[in-house]
């Protein structure tokens, strides 16, 4: 790879963890989700695309995601800096809920995917990186 960028592996989610807003997504709650349109931001920041979302697909563990990390932005360096150095492993992600039930916890059965975020800090402690390739 070149100029910086960076390519990770990892879960923005977890199956049957409750995370610290009080959800817990299901297995099965992003069923068909596809990579394509969904972008990878820095902190959640709309304004912060930092890369792209190479793969995406629910295992039995989660949802493993495959991005790459681009230096073309100063939020991209950044983070990829951030990712090779070790001081950052975090990863989440924003959606719309499209079926719960249950209220604490609150059961996440089908999500749409809006966007994956590197993140300082997962709303899932288990939501991270994995692996990292530069």
């Amino acid at each position: 790879m070149s100029g910086g960028e960076v390519r990770f592996a990892g879960y923005a989610a977890v199956f049957d963890r409750v995370d610290r807003g009080g959800d817990v997504v299901r297995a099965g709650a992003f069923a068909g989700v596809s990579a394509r349109g969904v972008p990878l931001l820095w902190q959640h920041a709309p304004g912060s695309a930092i890369g792209t979302v190479e793969r995406l697909e629910e295992d039995k563990r989660g949802l493993r995601v495959i991005g790459r990390v681009s230096a073309r932005t100063a939020a991209g360096r950044e983070a990829a800096a951030a990712l090779k150095a070790g001081a950052l492993d975090g990863l989440s992600f924003g959606y719309r809920v499209r079926a719960a039930r249950g209220a604490r916890p609150r059961e996440l059965l089908a999500l749409e995917l809006v966007e994956v975020s590197l993140v300082t800090h997962p709303m899932q402690d288990a939501a991270r990186v994995i692996a990292v390739e530069d």
